[in-house]
């Protein structure tokens, strides 16, 4: 079996008290949580399908070019922001989004500041903070385990609507958020990842 590349930091304590962004992706990147739409003077134009005009070289993903380390508004062109451009949810993607909810208010020392349902893939901004915990015996989750349940009820909502075939990449990627800075930059990538769908790395027209 060949080696996988390894996501989690050797050493560290994914329990413990911090701010992380997660990516996790569809398998196959198989677009299915709905479309990318304009939606400026109601057009409903739908962005799904890749417009070569819109690509930017300095699109790429966090894992070849992180966003913590640009901030987002020098690197993307102005016409990037003069339409209203939203991810249109189908009811796959609702059931992500309901159990990003869900995962939140599950676990009293999850907060998520921020997130993005794509149609392939999603991102948040997970804190895990030990001292919202009011009760002494209550065990703090690692990230990985906060991941596998949320990949793991919405699996089974989805396929208890019908899509039977739907699964989760294995894994997840992390990134520690360290500083403000970071922060900022990472939830300013979130919001405009529906702007940068089409030279996204998880484009997928399919």
């Amino acid at each position: 079996m060949k080696n996988r590349k390894r996501n989690r930091m050797i050493g560290f304590d994914y329990s413990s008290d911090n701010l992380y962004f997660i990516t996790i992706c569809v398998h196959d990147r198989l677009c299915c949580f709905g479309n990318v739409v304009s939606v400026t003077e109601g057009t409903g134009r739908d962005l799904s399908v890749h417009h070569p005009e819109n690509h930017h070289p300095e699109n790429h993903h966090p894992e070849n070019h992180h966003p913590e380390n640009h901030h987002s508004e020098n690197h993307y062109p102005q016409k990037y922001y003069s339409d209203k451009v939203i991810m249109r949810l189908n009811k796959y993607g609702n059931i992500v989004k309901n159990q990003i909810d869900w995962l939140e208010n599950q676990y009293s020392y999850v907060e998520i500041h921020n997130y993005v349902v794509m149609p392939n893939h999603i991102h948040l901004i997970l804190e895990i903070d030990s001292k919202k915990v009011k009760d002494g015996d209550v065990k703090i989750k690692s990230v990985s385990s906060l991941i596998g349940a949320l990949k793991t009820t919405s699996s089974k909502k989805i396929h208890e609507i019908g899509f039977l075939g739907f699964s989760w990449q294995r894994s997840f990627h992390d990134h520690i958020i360290r500083n403000e800075k970071a922060y900022q930059n990472i939830s300013n990538y979130i919001d405009l990842n529906p702007y940068k769908w089409g030279a996204d790395l998880f484009f997928n027209s399919n």
